[in-house]
């Protein structure tokens, strides 16, 4: 529990400060953790994406049952893989009463490709892996 509170904060004060850590010379007074967390792909995600990147490389655990489920790509707008390459997870929504529309899904096992998508599946962008977890 401390732990996803500490991460939430890193991840607020990283987002707020303008991705200080995409760029090689990250803010002198960016906390020592956050140097090089970020990627140039994270531009523009909420926190709680982030923070769902961290507990799928980390191996969870994961709060929404459905996590880890094996996603269909039934709308082909991902590359086509044999089923049960892709996996999706859920990123919260801030006020919303059910799993909302954000996810993201990985690719391989272990994961080596994540996608990002804000609409429920209409549209995806690849995101990068963290480059390190706090």
């Amino acid at each position: 529990m401390l732990r996803t509170v500490l991460l939430r904060l890193l991840l607020l004060l990283v987002l707020g400060a303008g991705l200080p850590a995409c760029s090689p010379g990250a803010a002198p007074d960016a906390p020592q953790a956050a140097q090089g967390l970020l990627q140039p792909s994270h531009a523009g995600l909420p926190a709680e994406a982030i923070e769902t990147l961290a507990l799928i490389q980390r191996g969870g655990p994961f709060p929404y049952r459905k996590d880890g489920t094996t996603f269909q790509n039934r709308e082909r707008l991902l590359p086509a893989r044999p089923r049960g390459y892709y996996r999706e997870y859920t990123v919260p929504t801030p006020g919303a009463r059910d799993r909302g529309a954000r996810r993201i899904v990985s690719g391989g096992d272990p994961p080596e490709v994540f996608y990002y998508t804000a609409d429920h599946y209409r549209s995806f962008r690849e995101i990068a892996p963290l480059r390190s977890l706090p």
